[in-house]
């Protein structure tokens, strides 16, 4: 059975964030709550543990994985061009809900980019999942954390009940809003595209930064 990191006497939050942080950097799995959903945290940079994600949720490796940063200029090592309109998107709307998609760096893996040569990287709302990924002090997996095609967990319960047995540690910092994911737009590209309605409408993206989106 996976740890059950919490607040509780004598263990503060700032000691759930460390833990949570500590058993990342060796290489563990933990799930972790999120403004939207819970969601699966491993070392973005370490490719074996990249590899315990798609084996956990049994996802295909055509599939990407985007990450958490733990502050804004985290974002700097990860990506190759930083466009304009993906400036004007992370002033609106991060820290929030809203997952950009940016042409990779060399060094990212394949594996989080399913060799398509582009990232989706996100600045959370939730102050435990930023805070994690700001102590680990490396980008943060941020799929899901639920089996692929069953539905995405809202609770610590939820996540035991479906997860339980393949993880190293779940993030009690209370229940999320259980809510749609993440909107994902790909910036990566001339005119951006919205890849994945969440959170965040369309026409809130376009009266808060003038862009319009595909």
């Amino acid at each position: 059975m996976p740890m059950i990191l919490k607040v509780r006497a004598g263990h503060s939050e700032k000691d759930v964030i460390t833990s949570a942080a500590a058993i990342v950097s060796r290489g563990g799995v933990i799930a972790y709550p999120t403004e939207t959903i819970y969601g699966l945290g491993a070392d973005a940079t370490n490719e074996q543990a990249i590899r315990r994600i798609f084996e956990i949720k049994g996802r295909n490796f055509s599939n990407p994985i985007s990450v958490i940063i733990g502050r804004p200029d985290d974002v700097h090592p990860l990506v190759r061009k930083f466009p304009k309109a993906a400036q004007k998107l992370m002033d609106e709307f991060w820290p929030g809900p809203l997952t950009i998609v940016f042409e990779a760096a060399d060094g990212v893996s394949p594996l989080l980019t399913a060799k398509t040569g582009r990232i989706g990287i996100r600045l959370s709302g939730h102050d435990g999942a930023r805070r994690i990924a700001e102590a680990l002090g490396k980008p943060l997996t941020a799929t899901s954390a639920n089996l692929s095609g069953s539905p995405e967990c809202a609770t610590v319960n939820q996540v035991m009940a479906q997860l339980g047995d393949r993880l190293d540690a779940i993030v009690d910092l209370g229940n999320t809003r259980g809510t749609a994911g993440s909107t994902i737009i790909d910036a990566a590209t001339e005119q951006p595209v919205i890849l994945r309605t969440g959170v965040i409408s369309r026409e809130e993206i376009f009266k808060k930064t003038g862009i319009h989106i595909f």
